[in-house]
This record gives C-alpha cells, sequence and structure tokens, in this order.
C-alpha cells in the first residue's frame, strides 16, 4: 500500500493531480485540485484503493482528513470518490462535529448522502474519532487544558466537551477544581440531570 506520495506537482486536472516523485508519475485524486500549483512540492497522505478494473490513489494535505476518510469508506454504501467529496463539501472537522452530535439534517444536506446513509453514517462512526486537546487550548488558557484532561480522564468524549470549551475557556478566573466543578454542572445540564 502506498501510504504517503511526495513530489512535485506536474499536472493539475478537473478530479486529479500527477506528482513527480523520482521521475515517476503518480495520479492521485485530490478534493479540490486547484489548491495546488504546477512545480509546487507536496507531500499527501494517500489511500490506495484497488478494485478489478483499476488501481486508484486518493490524497490529502491534512492527516485529519485522511482519517475521517478512511472512516467514512468503512460505512456501508459510501465508496472513495463520494467520501472525497463529502469532505470537499464539508472540511473533517465539522463532518466530526456532525456525527458526534447526531446532525443527520447536516449529513443529509452533502451530496450524494440520503437520510438513510446520514443515519448509517451516526450510527457507525460517532464515538469512533478520536480528538486531543489543542495546543491553542493549553496557550489560551491552561486551567481549561488541565480541566479537559481530567474530564477526558473521567470517561468524557473529547467531542462532546465541545459542547463547554468556548465559555470555560474563556473564565481565566477559576482555578482548576472550580472549571472542573462547573464543567461538570454543565454537563450534568445539558444531559438533563
Amino acid at each position: 500500500m502506498i501510504a504517503f506520495v511526495s513530489g512535485k506537482v506536474k499536472l493539475i486536472r478537473k478530479e486529479t493531480i500527477v506528482i513527480d516523485v523520482q521521475g515517476i508519475g503518480y495520479e492521485v485524486y485530490t478534493g479540490n485540485t486547484f489548491q495546488f500549483s504546477l512545480n509546487q512540492e507536496v507531500f499527501l497522505y494517500t489511500y490506495q484503493h484497488v478494485r478489478e478494473d483499476a488501481i486508484l490513489l486518493f490524497g490529502f494535505i491534512e492527516e485529519q482528513d485522511y482519517d475521517v476518510f478512511m472512516r467514512l469508506i468503512n460505512v456501508k454504501g459510501i465508496g472513495p470518490k463520494t467520501a472525497l467529496n463529502l469532505l470537499v463539501a464539508c472540511p473533517a472537522k465539522e463532518m466530526v462535529e456532525a456525527i458526534e452530535n447526531d446532525d443527520i439534517k447536516r449529513l443529509k444536506a452533502l451530496p450524494g448522502i440520503g437520510a438513510k446513509t446520514a443515519s448509517q453514517i451516526v450510527l457507525d462512526l460517532k464515538g469512533k474519532f478520536v480528538s486531543t486537546p489543542s495546543k491553542e487550548d493549553a496557550i489560551s488558557n491552561p486551567v481549561w487544558q488541565e480541566c479537559q484532561e481530567a474530564l477526558i480522564a473521567l470517561g468524557y468524549k473529547p467531542v462532546a466537551l465541545n459542547a463547554i470549551k468556548k465559555e470555560l475557556s474563556a473564565r481565566k478566573d477559576l482555578k482548576a477544581d472550580e472549571m472542573l466543578r462547573l464543567a461538570l454542572s454543565m454537563i450534568a445540564k445539558r444531559n438533563g440531570v
């Protein structure tokens, strides 16, 4: 399997780019070919799709896009080209939020996705995405970073904490134990406890 491709962009087509890797041209399907320019040095995470009549490469600049793509193609009824188109219409971060928040309406609005497939995506993928606290969180409010790590250790899903992140990361007046109590209280209210 070809895990990544690194080289210069030699051709830009409607759905693919051709990357020169030491004299060999690899044709790679990418979400938006117009984000590349000729002779640009690129590094793409790739997925090699083998079928009876073709061997195709799908490439991603960001590892998160690759990870979401790999999960999407395991959902019944979603092939690599559909998954790639989904990520063009809905970036990986938004896709994960829609899945984790059961946002069927958002998923149904994507090209080629009906109610049944949207429900299947949520059913198959909810809770499967592991996100880690970002460096931005640590810089903006180290107390929120500490609180978030404690909540994850208690078993709360990182994506579920996004609902309280904005409010709590702005609270610079709280100590870690105070923020943790407030976070638990907010989570309980959201869950109707």
